[in-house]
């Protein structure tokens, strides 16, 4: 197959790209040009800007695009004009953000509801509170503008190497250092992930057989539980003196700390966290072991420097310290 990744450099359109080429298909990217790649040479790089040209389409044709970082309606838009009806079945890729709260765990595709926020407009700006309703347009407009070939994978937490936002390699850094470790309660908190690779090679497969519709890319199912994963993965890489310390969401926010802690979902479980993937499942997606995504992420941190907005040594020591 002749597959357009619109992305295609960075994390998750980056492992759609290569389980792309594993699996034998004609694959070009494009994208701004900016984000350093390891793709081989094999793949055709197109440098465009949805924010400018995307004239490096014209005249292409594919047998399927997929839209790994359509964040507005615009965004949508803005590729459906300069791909006309050349880009075949359209696979994007959304978000269980995308939904409200569904009121109970298990939630399906049919039964959770897409945000309907209509007052926001298709080019609003991307925050934490207009990015699920955002990501719920997109899906509104990539409807109307490609019509009946049509796909949507919402993703819960991507997890694995060449993680842009760094969330889950907090954790593992965290975990692997030991000592006495804050992890924010409550300890019952859903949490569902999916390694990048397993991400790419579902979207390869719903490509391969052409199948249609929305699809939860969410493991495990029942949901694991924050405490529960954060103590998995302890017991993989922690020192044996390591100890876990369940903090209570009231301190972490008394201290205005509750940014720092990644993959959290604060004081209330998130039921966007515990959804039903058994559509997928039948529909091709596998999960690896968790304890694969922490050796890739060691493997592919190495040494590098923590971010500035990771929870510090001092920050964790004073909330261990003082908590009740």
């Amino acid at each position: 197959m002749r597959i357009l990744i619109v992305g295609g450099t960075s994390f998750v359109g980056r492992a759609i790209a290569w389980a792309a080429l594993n699996a034998g298909n004609e694959v070009t990217v494009i994208n701004r040009g900016q984000t350093p790649s390891d793709l081989p040479e094999s793949v055709t790089r197109l440098v465009g800007d949805r924010h400018g040209d995307m004239s490096a389409l014209d005249g292409l044709s594919f047998d399927v695009t997929v839209d790994a970082i359509a964040f507005r309606p615009v965004d949508v838009d803005v590729l459906a004009a300069a791909l006309g009806d050349r880009g075949g079945h359209h696979i994007q890729i959304s978000s269980v953000s995308a939904y409200e709260d569904p009121p109970k765990e298990g939630a399906t595709e049919e039964t959770a509801t897409l945000w309907n926020d209509t007052t926001l407009a298709p080019d609003a700006e991307v925050t934490g509170e207009t990015y699920g309703p955002l990501k719920a347009a997109c899906e509104r407009s990539a409807t109307e503008d490609f019509g009946d070939q049509l796909t949507f994978v919402r993703p819960t937490f991507v997890i694995g190497s060449h993680d842009v936002t760094l969330r889950f390699p907090y954790w593992v850094e965290r975990l692997r250092r030991g000592g006495s470790i804050a992890i924010p309660g409550p300890r019952d908190n859903a949490l569902q992930y999916i390694d990048a690779r397993d991400l790419g090679e579902f979207v390869v497969t719903l490509a391969a057989n052409s199948t249609l519709g929305a699809f939860h890319a969410a493991g495990p199912y029942p949901p694991g539980r924050f405490f529960e994963v954060m103590t998995t993965i302890s017991e993989q890489i922690s020192p044996s003196d390591t100890r876990l310390v369940e903090i209570s969401p009231r301190h972490i926010k008394s201290h205005h700390l509750d940014t720092r802690f990644p993959l959290w979902s604060g004081s209330n479980s998130e039921t966007a966290l515990a959804v039903d993937p058994a559509k997928a499942v039948a529909a091709g997606l596998k999960f690896r072991d968790l304890s694969e995504s922490v050796e890739d992420v060691i493997e592919w941190w190495d040494d590098r420097e923590a971010p500035s907005w990771w929870l510090t040594r001092e920050q964790e020591a004073m909330l261990v310290r003082t908590n009740v």
